[in-house]
């Protein structure tokens, strides 16, 4: 390396370096890129190839961030609605439970408004909130927030949260190069995980999934448990950590949900 070279390498984040390293390796192995990044790549020159390594590492565009954020907010939205109404209502929630409900839902709160002065951080404005339809369009017939449907107000909140981990896991990737959005969306996703964990104690059940199953939820949630008996990360089987018990292998990860995944689950509830 020249040392006009050297010192270009000198002046730049590490961290950077590590990310463009990385990237440099896998288009060396084969690994698809652009038309236009090739061609600043094959000029040769260190400056032009740093730069272009660079665009192709970090070259994400504010709407692709954007998007993923109103994304959340309409998770956020459902959340918020769900456990407000649940509040508001007389008698539905066992009075042993009414203080978590209510932390729960005041998280919710903040995460709407967090996300909304995000989206306007970006000079975009927030997706009004739409009107939710908690029967599942009659796939709950006559569930209404009323006494005596506390079981089904309790099945609902573990699928909305265990939803919502998996699909603000699925958004970090369009995250990763907005440090402030990516900290923010991750604060967020670890107080799911808690919420989720919860709603679960409650109900009895484990603090994780295991394999794909739904437990006693209704079947139009399947797809929110649908992947998560994978058993393969990153090209790694982790059964054979897991001993004699296959199922804890998958309960020790998360598997992301994308955006695609997601909205038909969603769809019954918009």
């Amino acid at each position: 390396m020249s040392q006009p070279d050297a010192g270009i390498f000198a002046a730049v984040d590490p961290e950077i370096i590590t990310a463009i390293d990385n990237r440099a390796g896998e288009i060396a192995q084969g690994a698809s890129v652009s038309p236009k990044i090739a061609a600043l790549l094959a000029l040769g020159s260190v400056p032009v190839a740093l730069g272009a390594l660079a665009r192709d590492v970090y070259g994400q565009a504010p709407a692709d961030v954007v998007d993923a954020l109103q994304f959340a907010l309409l998770l956020e939205y459902l959340e918020a609605d769900f456990y407000s109404r649940g509040i508001a209502a007389t008698g539905l929630i066992l009075p042993t439970d009414v203080a978590v409900f209510t932390t729960i839902s005041a998280h919710e709160a903040a995460h709407v408004s967090a996300l909304q002065t995000l989206i306007q951080g970006k000079g975009s404005t927030p997706n009004a909130k739409p009107t939710f339809d908690f029967t599942a369009k009659g796939a709950l017939p006559g569930f209404a927030f009323a006494v005596g449907q506390y079981t089904t107000f309790t099945m609902l909140a573990q699928g909305f949260e265990d939803l919502g981990v998996r699909a603000y896991k699925g958004q970090i990737g369009r995250l990763i190069n907005d440090k402030a959005v990516l900290t923010a969306a991750l604060t967020i996703h670890s107080v799911e995980a808690r919420h989720a964990a919860e709603v679960r104690r409650l109900r009895g059940k484990k603090a994780w999934i295991s394999t794909n199953s739904r437990d006693d939820l209704p079947a139009l949630l399947q797809g929110i448990y649908d992947g998560e008996e994978n058993g393969t990360q990153a090209g790694v089987s982790v059964i054979p950590f897991a001993g004699t018990d296959s199922t804890s292998a998958t309960e020790a990860f998360d598997e992301p949900l994308t955006m695609a995944q997601v909205l038909p689950i969603l769809t019954p509830f918009l």
